[in-house]
């Protein structure tokens, strides 16, 4: 979960450079939605003229991003709600509560995640429950809610948030690696089942974007430059270029994709 308030949320207030007609007027849940790639999306679909729901533990950084889009965009249609992502019925109730108020539910992003680090002989039982109760449970337990609403109009489109460190296996996050794993796993499961409902579920595996987070907390120079080494293409991955790919696997435009997890890494794997 990103809990970082920055100035640099303002970045994330841009017109993305392909506009999608079957976004317009389309109602987008997002998790994790008050900074880093969460915000970078949240704006990125209030540009496409949808109607975007997202949660946070974090009210300050929420309240700040609604402010910095409704400055730029005062007719953004925005609606928010502190949940803890942890309690599958305060997520399922704010879906559905979501889905009263804009009415319906055409996209679900479960972008929500936690990245720490810790040496696996220090992993306790309850970190290892904590761990998949932020990075993994909620993915499923929303997918559920979204499943009834979207059953409905016989149409949607879910994007789960796995990572590469799911096909690296990095040290020190073990816990981490597990549940972003699984997460491909949940992916392909739920695309059959959800699919005779023309429901699409795929995944979205970033390599390390430079939210402000990963730069304040582990992105160091020399951490940089040893990753961009084993990069195809020799730049950082912003939130936005994730952003990018999250409206694309919203649209119509992948009306044929599911079941697919598509790496954002720069060519790093």
């Amino acid at each position: 979960m990103e809990h970082r308030v920055s100035d640099s949320i303002s970045n994330t207030v841009k017109t993305a450079a392909t506009q999608y007609a079957s976004l317009v007027g389309k109602v987008v849940f997002i998790t994790g939605g008050a900074s880093g790639i969460g915000a970078a999306m949240v704006s990125a679909f209030v540009g496409q003229q949808s109607k975007v729901a997202f949660i946070d533990i974090d009210e300050q950084a929420s309240a700040h991003l609604i402010s910095t889009i409704k400055t730029a965009n005062p007719n953004a249609q925005l609606w928010y709600r502190k949940v803890d992502v942890t309690d599958p019925d305060m997520l399922q109730l704010a879906i559905l509560d979501a889905s009263e108020s804009l009415g319906g539910l055409d996209v679900l992003v479960n972008n929500v995640g936690n990245d720490a680090r810790q040496d696996v002989e220090n992993i306790s039982a309850y970190d290892w429950h904590k761990c998949m109760q932020v990075n993994l449970d909620p993915a499923f337990f929303a997918s559920q809610a979204a499943l009834k609403i979207m059953r409905e109009y016989a149409s949607g489109s879910i994007i789960n948030f796995s990572s590469i460190n799911a096909l690296i296996g990095p040290q020190q996050m073990t816990g981490y690696v597990t549940a972003k794993a699984g997460l491909m796993g949940m992916t392909k499961s739920l695309s059959r089942d959800f699919g005779v409902d023309n429901i699409r579920v795929n995944a979205i595996l970033p390599g390390w974007v430079a939210t402000d987070r990963q730069l304040a907390s582990w992105l160091t120079e020399e951490e940089e430059q040893k990753w961009t080494d084993a990069m195809a293409l020799k730049k950082r991955i912003e939130p936005e270029d994730v952003a990018n790919l999250a409206l694309f696997l919203a649209s119509d435009n992948s009306a044929m994709i599911t079941g697919q997890g598509i790496n954002i890494d720069g060519g790093r794997t």
